[in-house]
């Protein structure tokens, strides 16, 4: 049996089985036999091609018969399921008494099967004449029931074949719905939403029982409650009840349903935000889950909420999460942190007044282990110092106290670039400089011990500065023809002998650094103390200080480029680092006005012009946004006070009031924005062709519907007519393609369910395949391939710079694009691209001001299954006009690369 049904569902027909089986398998007694041979008659076909039941089909009616009265309930049970598929008349008549005999039966698996299959029967073409008193039976049912499920059947049928009768039995029962079981009230909440979508004069009375349904034992009913009431009133006490049920169901386990309730939360705070604004504290109550995803996306929402009322408290709940990260021993901690830190500087920038309070905590993370929640705090202190003048001198001795616990070369610099643009009082650079010193140690970095000097160097291993000398190994052949090895003085104490050269535990921090060969941080240090030099001449009037701390940072620098050109190191130091050192070194020899000013002036200027650029950016966002809104001059007044109240409830009049506003403001004719439906159809078949087919493409996130329209433009009946499609690429066809009959030049509606795995350019493509009674072999009609846009499932997003750069070197798979256009503007050329590929530019507008022939510029989108977009457009301009250049895409998949480079090579010619 299971071979043929196997058999069956790949399309063979076997017609000769039929009779085996009726003679051998339908007399069974066996339960696991009975269900296979009810899954084999379902499949079977029971009609032959004009539509007539087949003669032999009555054989099995009384098959049926005989299993609707059988003894095990079981049996009747499955046959009755088995009645809900059927659609043959012929078959089911003689079945009816039967049936209706199962819906009385004590059991109450057979009572909830014997419902549906009236329900089935009552819903086919003929079914009002087989069972013309059926919802009336029913209703009787319903009314003494006792069993949940049965009772859900029941009502189910009603709703579904006997609206009005369904309807007045809940306005009846209005007060027991709260006490009613889970299913139960799943069905009513469809109800609801069926009948307030028919008839919106009806939805207050419907919306009391919603509000009633809160309270409900059952999350799931709950969870529906709160969805309906979003979908049906913009009542500000409809909207603030479904908020607060949401943020009550962030404190169940399942993580899944955390993430779901807050993409509805995040919907809500896009429709209704100042309500949400209230709600705010209730949301961050999702940063207890553990998941990282879960306490992104609760940020997220909570930082587009920030109001002055409410910032001091989220920030307050901020810093008790970051202090948690600390006492925790959690692996995930490190990444917790950095989104806290994120967050935190977030508030910073909208409302400075909350920097006092933070700031000093966070630099206690700056010898975070984790580097990039470490960089993420040092670049919030720079950027509060520049904007918080009052904090500048806390900020800079905080900063000078606790710089000997960073460890991480990218922190050091920004640390350094600060001490050096805001230690302006003569204490402050003196401390400064002194700082530097400690955490680079004695000097030189490395000593050459020449071998041959004398016998007792090696009984020597302590030096005056209680150092050990750790050999490289490596003779080298000095001026003089002795040799001598190369080595490194490092602060190793005598008692710890064991520890390597530029361990990060017993070494300052610079000097390990410096030790390993980082010479671009060795080009930072120079730099920070040349302008903390410079800075001193304004502030010292002592010459003798003032030559000391010169001649000292001229000998850090000399060591450090003696350093990198001593064969100590592995690497050399690089050319751009020893220009800069050497620079360095030129400029506290000989200092001009001019230079002095660059040093101590431009460079801090162009930090604030910075700053000033990405808050207008920030705010010209925002102001975007806002003037999308459907806001009337007038929406302050509040109408209701003008209604005529009638025994209105509060909740009734607000939501007629915002129904009123809506209508005035056209927002119940904004959905059916027709001229865009018609962009979505496309032509699968000729119009020469017998069979006209065209399909409405709708692409949801996850899945893509195809409703297709099937003409038959011929004068013969087309039969077994079956739309036969294939996809390729991460596309999933759902359903077996179903066969129909089409009369003469009538049509047919067929839709199509695909599911979408990943982000890429899909194709669909496919057949119509019929026969018609003249001719014997079948037809087939080729369709126009249908594309599936990869613009559908990316959106603009917004990227740290460190996040894009930190993805371009992990992802693997790149796109290269070589620039051919037509257009002759960078410019005009990236806007055209921003445009095509429904990117953001995260480059700032104010760096790609000027004409200079060059253009480079970083693209950034997010898809809606999460994968990142990574694009970069490297261009110039030639002499003879014409722009040459790359694009380059990254992704962590092969397919959003691919996709998102043919779009860009078909859109760049500057055409459509």
């Amino acid at each position: 049996m299971k071979k043929a049904v196997m058999l069956l569902l790949n399309g063979e027909t076997l017609p000769q089985l039929f009779i085996t089986i009726v003679r051998y398998v339908l007399p069974s007694e066996d339960h696991t036999i009975q269900k296979l041979l009810l899954l084999y008659l379902e499949i079977i076909d029971k009609t032959d091609s004009s539509g007539r039941i087949l003669p032999e089909m009555i054989l099995i009616c009384q098959n049926l018969r005989n299993n609707l009265q059988h003894p095990n309930e079981y049996i009747r049970g499955v046959t009755l399921r088995f009645l809900c598929r059927l659609s043959e008349v012929e078959i089911i008549e003689p079945l009816i008494p039967s049936i209706l005999s199962n819906i009385e039966h004590r059991h109450p698996f057979i009572r909830r099967n014997a419902i549906l299959a009236v329900m089935s029967i009552y819903k086919l073409p003929q079914g009002e004449q087989l069972l013309a008193d059926a919802p009336e039976v029913i209703e009787r049912i319903l009314a003494g029931e006792q069993d949940p499920s049965a009772r859900r059947n029941a009502f189910l049928m009603l709703f579904n074949c006997a609206q009005d009768r369904a309807i007045s039995y809940l306005l009846s029962h209005v007060d027991q719905v709260p006490d009613w079981p889970e299913q139960l009230q799943m069905v009513v909440l469809d109800l609801i939403r069926k009948v307030c979508r028919s008839n919106r004069a009806e939805k207050g009375r419907y919306i009391k029982i919603i509000i009633s349904l809160l309270n409900a034992q059952s999350i799931a009913v709950i969870y529906e409650c709160a969805g309906t009431l979003v979908s049906l009133s913009s009542a500000p006490t409809a909207i603030r009840a479904a908020a607060n049920t949401y943020c009550q169901l962030l404190s169940q386990s399942d993580n899944n349903v955390k993430l779901i309730v807050l993409e509805r939360l995040n919907e809500l705070k896009s429709s209704h935000r100042e309500i949400m604004v209230e709600m705010i504290m209730d949301v961050l109550r999702a940063l207890s889950s553990p998941n990282l995803d879960i306490r992104h996306k609760t940020l997220d929402i909570a930082l587009e909420l920030i109001t002055p009322r409410n910032v001091d408290e989220v920030v307050s709940t901020l810093k008790k999460e970051v202090m948690k990260t600390q006492s925790g021993e959690l692996e995930k901690n490190g990444e917790y942190r950095q989104m806290l830190v994120q967050a935190i500087h977030t508030c910073a920038m909208k409302f400075p007044e909350v920097a006092s309070t933070v700031v000093h905590l966070l630099m206690d993370f700056l010898g975070d282990s984790n580097v990039a929640s470490a960089v993420d705090v040092v670049l919030f202190v720079r950027e509060i110092i520049e904007t918080n003048p009052k904090l500048r001198v806390s900020i800079i001795t905080r900063l000078l106290d606790t710089f000997y616990q960073i460890r991480a070369a990218r922190v050091c610099s920004c640390a350094l670039w600060i001490i050096g643009e805001y230690c302006l009082s003569l204490s402050e650079v003196e401390n400064g400089i002194s700082t530097i010193k400690q955490c680079l140690g004695e000097l030189p970095f490395y000593t050459a011990v020449v071998e041959g000097d004398s016998a007792d160097a090696s009984k020597r291993p302590q030096q005056v500065n209680s150092s050990i000398t750790v050999s490289s190994r490596r003779p080298a052949i000095l001026a003089d023809g002795t040799y001598a090895t190369q080595s490194a003085a490092s602060e190793t104490a005598l008692s710890a002998p064991s520890l390597a050269t530029g361990s990060l535990t017993a070494l300052g921090n610079l000097r390990s650094l410096i030790l390993s060969g980082d010479f671009f941080l060795g080009a930072v240090i120079s730099c920070t103390l040349t302008k903390l030099v410079l800075r001193l001449e304004e502030v010292q009037k002592s010459k003798t200080e003032l030559n000391k701390a010169c001649t000292s940072a001229l000998l850090i620098m000399v060591s450090m480029l003696q350093l990198g050109q001593s064969s100590y190191l592995p690497h050399p130091i690089d050319n751009d680092s020893y220009e800069r050192i050497a620079l360095c070194i030129r400029l506290l020899c000989n200092t001009g006005d001019e230079v002095r000013k660059i040093w101590l002036q431009s460079c801090r200027q162009s930090f604030a012009k910075m700053l000033a650029d990405k808050q207008f950016n920030e705010t010209k966002e925002i102001k975007a946004k806002a003037h999308i809104s459907h806001a009337q001059p007038d929406d302050l007044i509040d109408f209701y006070h003008l209604k005529s109240r009638k025994g209105m409830s509060q909740l009734e009049l607000e939501d007629e009031v915002q129904d009123d506003l809506k209508r005035a403001t056209g927002e119940f004719t904004m959905a059916g924005d027709d001229a865009n439906k018609l962009n979505r159809i496309l032509q699968l078949t000729g119009f020469s062709d017998p069979v006209y087919a065209e399909a409405y493409v709708t692409v949801h996130h996850y899945d893509i519907v195809l409703d297709v329209t099937v003409i038959n433009r011929t004068k013969d009946t087309l039969q077994n007519l079956c739309l036969e499609l294939a996809t390729m690429g991460d596309l999933k066809l759902v359903e077996r393609p179903q066969n129909y009959t089409l009369a003469p030049e009538s049509s047919k509606e067929i839709r199509a369910n695909i599911k979408v795995s990943s982000t890429e350019t899909g194709v669909i493509f496919g057949n119509i395949v019929y026969e018609t009674s003249n001719v014997l072999e079948r037809t087939v009609v080729v369709l126009n391939d249908i594309h599936i846009d990869i613009m559908d499932y990316i959106s603009p997003a917004i990227c740290a710079d460190v996040a894009f750069r930190n993805m371009w070197a992990e992802f693997e798979w790149e796109n290269k694009v070589a620039v051919n256009t037509v257009l002759q503007n960078e410019k005009d050329f990236l806007n055209h691209i921003i445009k095509s590929t429904n990117m953001r530019c995260l480059t700032a507008p104010s760096a790609l001001d000027g004409e200079c022939g060059f253009l480079a510029a970083n693209l950034y989108a997010k898809s809606v299954f999460g994968e990142d977009a990574l694009v970069n457009i490297s261009i110039e301009k030639q002499v003879d006009g014409k722009l040459s250049g790359y694009i380059r895409i990254r992704s962590k998949t092969q397919g959003i690369a691919l996709s998102l480079g043919d779009k860009i090579t078909l859109k760049q010619k500057g055409g459509s």
